[in-house]
């Protein structure tokens, strides 16, 4: 961005995005000014949609317009101002403001990739009705390694100590056993345990890889993807010193004992493991995208717009999500 200032790393400037604007990412945006973060905090925004959403609330808010121009301090809030598109109700879904969710989420990822920011941490979007714009869309995942450049981003959640990766994101269940290939796998695994290591200072990741069938296959009755792309792909990456174990069936891979001293666990679709995760820690987890060149981190929970407006919303894993953008800046950065 032309006359924007690199972010000075001994203060930390983190882009967060509202998300969608008839959900309940504005209410929780609003709650980032009640906390106190070691860094500076640049809300992405309609200006007219946070005054309207605090006065509902009875929030008294206000944020100082963001200048990339002033050093980032701790503890500040500041505004970077985007347009909708259409005047929004609290949770009333608008496809006109589809452009407007994604000019935010476009904007911060360039100020990640341009050094302005920091770190960029996500309030929830709804898929579907960026999609009922005519836009293709299937999730920030991968939104953001087009819009940065990334060939395999990896969905990792964390709650306290437990780190559920994906092999597969949005995909209908049908779709995912073509998914699952040598490639993918060892593509979604050398980047899993390299940013363990780079990103959370793990010095030698221990991962727990979930099978795809029941029982992991029961030995080919009850499907032969364990053996024919899952174990072959685990046995040529352990050779190169990876330290993995599987493939587990996914209904004991997360008991306790099986979880002791392991630092991540790969899930092979989206609902094997993130019920699991969300069960464990739901409104205080935290979504990480692996294999990005920026940092991102995001809430564990959709738009909830039954909640929008309505002052319910809890802003727990928002919270979670800019400590959790600060820590990995630390490591990624230190």
């Amino acid at each position: 961005m032309p006359g924007a200032t690199p972010t000075n790393r001994a203060v930390p400037r983190l882009a967060v995005t509202s998300g969608e604007p008839a959900g309940i990412g504005p209410d929780i945006c609003l709650q980032l000014a009640a906390r106190h973060f070691d860094a500076e905090l640049v809300v992405l925004a309609d200006p007219m949609l946070l005054e309207t959403r605090a006065r509902d609330l009875g929030v008294p808010v206000s944020f100082d317009t963001y200048d990339p121009r002033i050093p980032p301090r701790p503890g500040r809030v500041t505004l970077l101002p985007i347009a909708l598109n259409r005047p929004v109700e609290a949770g009333s879904l608008d496809p006109a403001n589809a452009d407007y969710v994604l000019q935010m989420l476009g904007r911060a990822a360039k100020g990640c990739l341009d050094r302005e920011f920091t770190a960029l941490v996500t309030a929830p979007v709804h898929k579907g009705t960026i999609n009922d714009a005519s836009i293709a869309f299937s999730g920030h995942t991968e939104f953001l390694a087009k819009a940065t450049g990334a060939q395999m981003p990896v969905m990792m959640l964390t709650a306290g100590n437990l780190r559920v990766a994906l092999a597969t994101t949005h995909l209908p269940l049908r779709d995912v056993p073509d998914a699952i290939t040598t490639k993918r796998l060892t593509q979604v695994l050398d980047i899993l345990d390299r940013d363990l290591r780079r990103l959370f200072g793990i010095a030698a990741p221990r991962i727990l890889v979930c099978g795809l069938n029941p029982h992991a296959g029961e030995s080919g009755h009850l499907g032969r993807e364990e053996i024919d792309v899952i174990a072959p792909a685990l046995d040529k990456l352990r050779a190169r010193g990876l330290r993995l174990e599987g493939p587990l069936p996914a209904d004991t891979a997360f008991t306790p004992a099986r979880l002791q001293g392991a630092d991540a666990v790969l899930a092979m679709y989206h609902d094997q493991g993130l019920p699991v995760l969300k069960h464990a820690g739901f409104g205080h987890a935290v979504n990480i995208t692996l294999g990005l060149p920026i940092i991102r981190t995001s809430v564990d929970h959709g738009t909830a717009l039954d909640l929008a407006g309505s002052g319910r919303a809890d802003a727990g894993s928002l919270f979670a999500a800019v400590e959790a953008a600060l820590e990995l800046a630390g490591h990624a950065h230190g």
